[in-house]
């Protein structure tokens, strides 16, 4: 299993890499979005997925940490959605009023022949 969400992640990274390099700002977008996903997906995998375990909650004694799941990756996880989904609306915003300024959607503003 680990194999197969370290190909997902690198295959998330490496497309959105490949995207960022592209001339147009749109396929720019959506690859920083790719390489956010990927490091999301890294985060929460790191993490390590219990079945059965309740989260950690406060009761008479000492908990056992083995006992119970970790929630900092979840919840590092949950943050940087909300703030990858800001920044995302925040830099359509940018390429929308950048095309309306300059005419064109190309990330340096000139258009290829």
């Amino acid at each position: 299993m680990e194999i197969v969400i370290s190909l997902a992640i690198g295959v998330l990274f490496g497309s959105g890499i490949w995207l960022v390099l592209r001339p147009r700002s749109f396929q720019v977008l959506t690859g920083l979005m790719l390489m956010s996903y990927a490091v999301n997906l890294f985060i929460f995998i790191m993490g390590r997925l219990w079945v059965n375990k309740p989260p950690l909650t406060l009761g008479s004694g000492v908990p056992d940490p083995a006992m119970f799941s970790d929630p900092l990756p979840q919840a590092l996880v949950l943050t940087a959605i909300v703030i990858g989904f800001a920044t995302t609306a925040l830099y359509l915003v940018v390429m929308i009023g950048s095309r309306g300024l300059t005419g064109t959607d190309h990330v340096d503003g000139e258009e290829t022949e």
